[in-house]
Formats: C-alpha cells, sequence, structure tokens
C-alpha cells in the first residue's frame, strides 16, 4: 500500500534519508524504530506528502505522492490520519472542534453530522462527553486521546503516529498502546508509527524496522527484531551506551 522507493532528504548539505527502502502492505502495522534526530520524523513527513524527495519516491497505491499537485495531493491527504508528538490541539478550539476540525474544513457535511462523527470519535478512545472542554483542561494522556479521535474522525485508510507515547508515563503508555491496536482492529487501517520507546515497538507492531544513517538496516517481526544479531539493531534495542553507534554516526 505504500512503499518508499530510494528516498534521499538532505538539509544544509547533511543527508538524513539516504536511498531508503521500505513497503508496507495493507492492513499492517509497520514501527519504524531508532534514535532521536535519525529522520523518523522527517520519513513521516514525506509520507504524508509535507515534504518532497530530493531524490526518489513515495507511493501510496501506486501513485507518486511527490509528483501529485496541490488539488490532488490534499485529496489523497484525506486518507490519511495523524497522531503528532506533541498532539498539536488547537488551545483557543474545544476539543469538539478539534476534533471535527478536518471534517469542517474539508467536507460538506451538516453541524449535526460532524457532530456525530466527533461523538463516535471520542467514544472510541474513551472520552465521551468532553466535547466543551478546551485542551487547557486535559491531562497529557487525555490530549493524546483527543488527538487520535481527531486523526481517526476522517475515517481514514491509513494512520501515522510520530512518537505516540513520548512524555507518558508507563501506564498511560501502556493505555495508548492498547488504544492504538484496538483502533487498528476495529477501523483495519494500515499504520506507520515512529517511535524510540521499545516496550511500544515490541507490542503495537506487525513488523520493526530499524532507520539507521538514513536507511532501513532491519525489518522484521517483533520477535526477529528481538533477536536480531546486527551489533546496531542490539545496541538500540537494549540501550547499550557500548556499541557502534555513536552520536556522531547517529545524527
Amino acid at each position: 500500500m505504500i512503499e518508499a522507493a530510494n528516498v534521499s532528504k538532505g538539509f544544509n548539505g547533511r543527508l538524513v534519508l539516504n536511498r531508503l527502502n521500505l513497503k508496507v502492505t495493507k492492513g499492517e502495522t509497520v514501527v519504524i524504530i531508532g534514535r532521536s534526530g535519525c529522520g523518523k520524523s522527517v520519513f513521516l513527513k514525506h509520507v504524508i506528502g509535507l515534504m518532497k524527495p530530493n531524490e526518489g519516491q513515495i507511493l501510496v497505491d501506486g501513485v507518486d505522492v511527490g509528483a501529485l499537485p496541490e488539488k490532488e495531493l490534499n485529496r489523497l491527504r484525506m486518507r490519511f490520519g495523524m497522531l503528532f508528538q506533541s498532539a498539536a490541539l488547537f488551545d483557543s478550539l474545544t476539543v469538539g472542534e478539534n476534533v471535527g476540525f478536518a471534517l469542517m474544513e474539508h467536507t460538506d457535511l451538516s453541524e449535526k453530522a460532524i457532530h456525530g462523527r466527533v461523538e463516535e470519535a471520542l467514544e472510541l478512545v474513551g472520552l465521551k462527553g468532553i466535547q466543551e472542554l478546551k485542551p487547557s483542561e486535559l491531562s497529557g494522556g487525555m490530549k493524546k486521546r483527543v488527538a487520535l479521535a481527531r486523526a481517526i474522525c476522517m475515517r481514514p485508510e491509513i494512520l501515522l503516529y510520530d512518537e505516540p507515547t513520548t512524555g507518558l508515563d508507563p501506564i498511560m503508555a501502556d493505555a495508548i498502546n492498547d488504544l492504538i491496536i484496538e483502533l487498528h482492529d476495529k477501523l483495519k487501517v494500515t499504520s506507520i508509527a515512529v517511535t524510540h520507546d521499545m516496550v511500544s515497538a515490541y507490542k503495537i507492531g506487525t513488523r520493526i524496522a530499524m532507520m539507521y544513517q538514513g536507511q532501513i538496516i532491519q525489518i522484521g517481526t517483533p520477535e526477529e527484531i528481538r533477536n536480531s544479531s546486527n551489533p546496531v539493531v542490539r545496541q538500540f534495542i537494549t540501550g547499550s551506551a557500548a556499541g557502534p553507534i555513536t552520536d556522531g554516526s547517529s545524527k
């Protein structure tokens, strides 16, 4: 469903993605792991068309995302839902307005229909009846859930998660992981998640891909990654300071 073919992207002379290749099949959840700053979020922005590669292609159902004119790109984005790392809620809007924002902006649905979709999305993430609250009244975990409700309110085919458990305590992080699995099973979506949280990666991933120096150096099931003999992968998943990954080589 999603394919990255020899994707390269650089900033100020520094190569962040280096002929990266990855295939995501329909209905699976691929988790991309790697150190902070290694290019995971940059890759997600390419998938949704917020960035264009210097070389290579991102294909969604065979369509080159980087080659689409703005109108067609916006149409394609309607098939996506995205959970941003910081939740990225609009502080001045209520929870209901945040969740229904894309529906109000990009559809001709009636106010009543939008309200119904918002209620449905909030109920799916376990937050029924909080439409009138403001983001400032929510805990960190609730903000993540509201952002997830916003991501699914358009009934997307593809969900992208940018560090879904960052900033949460272990109990709330596990609740978010459970919610991601539940939504995947209920909505039958294809998902890509980027994280450096191995507990989350092992739990939610159908497959896990290790990104290093701008490339996917290994991809496999959680069990295959857990038992990897690749020294870079082993160092990352065990969190060891000793190994081939250094501050300089991981940037």
